[in-house]
């Protein structure tokens, strides 16, 4: 039958029913004969299956692992590293978005297989953009409770009671970093939130990290977060200077002095993955004493141009 011209009236055009075909190059992947909508519909169901027994098989490897007595962990590195790869990969008219999506949500649910991973959040507000951003990355199942204060969220995590803790981006406002440097037991910066930059319409805008117990792990494309304590005259220019002369190419600084305090807290964002033994920490002479690395990230994706 011949295609109608381009001019017609839509309403003339033939509808893509089960009887259709999808013309003359579309063949099913098992290399039968052609066929229309119906085909399609089949094919779709074999595809499904497909997936959903490597879902399965997926969570029996996870089992596997957790039969091992590993607890349950969030590894924001390695995650990082597959979406990137996952990515690099990827081809066809499926946006990058939602695989990252599907991901996210897969991770999200096979480390619940392992048990006993929660959040904490900062804020009282369920609403908030907080809360939205941790249930966009871990998952819309994963148990999280809400507290009224910084204090109280990192607590949470150092007493076992949540498996990460969701807090707002350091600023001079949000001055919780400072709690991180003395921290008993140590906690550290393991993730930044969002991971996707590109944000849909509605999405929650605001920028978070995420705090853990174990130290994170390297993703090859990280930055990290070095907190000093200085004399309260410090100045940025000199601290920026410092670091730049030891390797340590900063990208945001904040530098907190309280009234009447002798010292000034100080947290620099540089890149790389740096651990407490990077021997470039030693050339930082504004520092009162060595200063301490208080977590990493992995670069959120897409990076930025």
């Amino acid at each position: 039958m011949a295609h109608p011209a381009a001019t017609a009236d839509a309403s003339t055009a033939p509808s893509l029913d089960e009887e259709t075909p999808l013309g003359d190059g579309w063949r099913p992947a098992d290399g039968g004969p052609r066929a229309g909508l119906s085909g399609l519909r089949a094919e779709l169901d074999q595809i499904d299956d497909a997936v959903h027994d490597l879902l399965m098989r997926r969570a029996q490897v996870v089992e596997q692992v957790a039969r091992t007595g590993k607890p349950a962990a969030f590894r924001p590195g390695r995650e990082a590293s597959i979406v990137r790869r996952l990515v690099k990969r990827h081809q066809g008219s499926l946006p990058a978005a939602s695989l990252f999506r599907i991901w996210r949500e897969l991770l999200a649910g096979t480390t619940s297989i392992q048990g006993g991973f929660s959040l904490a959040i900062c804020g009282s507000d369920p609403g908030a953009g907080l809360t939205q951003l941790a249930r966009e990355h871990f998952g819309a199942l994963t148990p999280l409770r809400l507290h009224d204060n910084a204090a109280a969220t990192l607590s949470a995590v150092g007493d076992g009671a949540a498996s990460v803790a969701v807090l707002p981006f350091p600023s001079d406002i949000n001055t919780w970093w400072v709690l991180l440097l003395h921290h008993e037991p140590r906690l550290h910066i393991v993730a930044r939130l969002p991971f996707w930059r590109d944000r849909p319409d509605g999405a929650p805008q605001l920028q978070a990290l995420v705090i853990a117990a174990a130290p994170p792990d390297a993703s090859a494309k990280d930055c990290s977060f070095i907190g000093l304590e200085c004399d309260s005259d410090i100045s940025r220019p000199r601290l920026a200077d410092e670091l730049t002369a030891a390797g340590l190419a900063c990208d945001t600084m904040v530098l907190l002095r309280e009234q009447g305090a002798a010292t000034a807290h100080v947290l620099a964002e540089v890149d790389g993955y740096v651990t407490d033994d990077d021997p470039r920490l030693s050339h930082l002479g504004a520092a009162l004493r060595r200063p301490v690395v208080i977590g990493s990230y992995a670069v959120p994706f897409p990076e930025a141009t």
